[in-house]
């Protein structure tokens, strides 16, 4: 589904940049389990890039962008407004970033780790270890974390995406 037919649409409904996304927009994140190499940020960002400016949904070209931040979290998102995202074209996207996987050399697409800082590195953890952490008080209520399941763009721009743990689903479920 992520190939498509060139039309006279095309030219208008190929990838934005991700600030001109509207609030609304759907949104996934995904994290590498180490900073990307500028090399690597490279060709993640030309590989997603080619994609986005392809991607459909059933044959109607998607409005989407895409984001890099702290050298391992890839935003990308799409306005739904426009054109509404299916099953398939999402599945086609997680399979261009599996295929992309080892060509960089690091996994994208596993949303199993918790993401936090610990004194300003990024780190990740399984979510039983990242419990063990908050049993054992190295990590609390007031550690930073990423929340990588924000559902909108509009979420991130309102600062939802790298909090304390207890105002994200972090504290529900550790602490």
């Amino acid at each position: 589904m992520s190939a498509r037919a060139p039309d006279r649409l095309s030219a208008h409904m190929l990838a934005i940049p991700f600030g001109q996304l509207p609030d609304t927009a759907r949104l996934w994140i995904f994290a590498a389990e180490r900073e990307l190499s500028a090399a690597e940020q490279s060709t993640l960002l030309a590989r997603v890039d080619r994609f986005l400016n392809q991607w459909t949904a059933h044959g109607t070209p998607l409005v989407s962008g895409r984001e890099l931040r702290e050298t391992r979290f890839l935003f990308v998102a799409v306005d739904e407004a426009r054109a509404g995202v299916s099953g398939c074209s999402i599945d086609a996207l997680v399979r261009d970033l599996k295929a992309l996987e080892p060509e960089i050399g690091v996994p994208l697409v596993d949303s199993a780790p918790v993401w936090y800082r610990d004194h300003g590195s990024i780190r990740g953890a399984g979510r039983e270890r990242f419990a063990e952490l908050a049993a054992a008080g190295a990590v609390t209520c007031r550690t930073p974390v990423f929340d990588t399941t924000l559902a909108t763009v509009g979420d991130l721009r309102a600062g939802r995406w790298e909090v304390p743990a207890g105002d994200a689903w972090h504290g529900r479920t550790f602490f």
